[in-house]
């Protein structure tokens, strides 16, 4: 009996897992790509004029090809890994931005839509795979549950930041509060409890989306809009320099893991 090559590919091994752990520097590089994410996109749809269209087929081509090159990759390489959270980040921001301002969408319908949608993700990745632990990518049908999962995170961030700053006239900055206050809420919880780590860090990761939207808004958005008017030029280099910085710091310090176990040579 032969084995299909789609099999081949639901099954193949990694031989460790392509997912950075959970640290501090993780969380920051995760807002920082977040906030990126919603002032990016706004910056080549608006100011370079290509539109909520173009500007999704062009993120979406680069995110396709950075997709491939993670999945193609046998180890965890920050600089790809990274990359392809910014990106999605990007291109999730548009699939929210084209629902509600090209098709008319209302924010509560893509909120709930996208709500239903990352959690049909969670439920299939755990019926077939009996865990949502990010600790497990070892499979390439795990990272492929992985980044789906990611998208929907993005996309519904984008939509219930909107929903929550906008759609209820909260502001940017109170919401920015209110979504940090929930993630503080949810790790103290974990830490206190010592237990629930998997739904600790996914419900963690969902909220961090609604908060870099709602920061990149008052970053970037004009003073009679509640912003700080630093524009979204401005926001997105300050964040993708710093993005840079980090990404260059995990590098180097996983250079040095390696030299280190691989042990000195003759």
């Amino acid at each position: 009996m032969t084995t299909s090559t789609a099999e081949i590919v639901q099954t193949r091994s990694i031989p460790t897992s392509k997912v950075p752990e959970p640290t501090l520097v993780f969380w920051i590089i995760k807002i920082l790509a977040t906030t990126v994410g919603e002032t990016f996109a706004d910056f080549l749809a608006t100011s370079l004029n290509l539109g909520l269209t173009n500007t999704t087929y062009v993120m979406g081509a680069l995110l396709a090809v950075i997709l491939v090159v993670q999945f193609r990759s046998m180890r965890h390489a920050p600089s790809i890994y990274w990359l392809a959270v910014v990106l999605i980040s990007i291109f999730g921001t548009l699939i929210t931005d084209n629902l509600t301002d090209n098709f008319g969408v209302p924010l509560v319908t893509t909120t709930v839509v996208f709500a239903a949608a990352l959690l049909a993700t969670f439920i299939g990745w755990y019926v077939r795979e009996k865990t949502l632990s990010i600790h497990t990518i070892t499979t390439t049908r795990r990272e492929a549950f992985y980044w789906l999962t990611i998208l929907f995170t993005f996309a519904l961030g984008t939509a219930a930041g909107d929903l929550i700053a906008e759609g209820l006239n909260l502001g940017y900055l109170l919401s920015t509060v209110l979504f940090a206050a929930a993630i503080a809420l949810v790790a103290t919880a974990h830490f206190v409890a010592r237990r629930g780590a998997v739904l600790a860090f996914w419900a963690a990761y969902v909220l961090t989306r609604p908060l870099g939207a709602s920061l990149g808004d008052y970053l970037s958005q004009p003073r009679h809009d509640g912003g700080l008017e630093i524009g979204t030029v401005g926001t997105s280099v300050v964040f993708l320099t710093a993005i840079l910085a980090l990404v260059v710091y995990l590098t180097i310090q996983k250079r040095r893991v390696e030299l280190s176990s691989a042990g000195p040579t003759r």
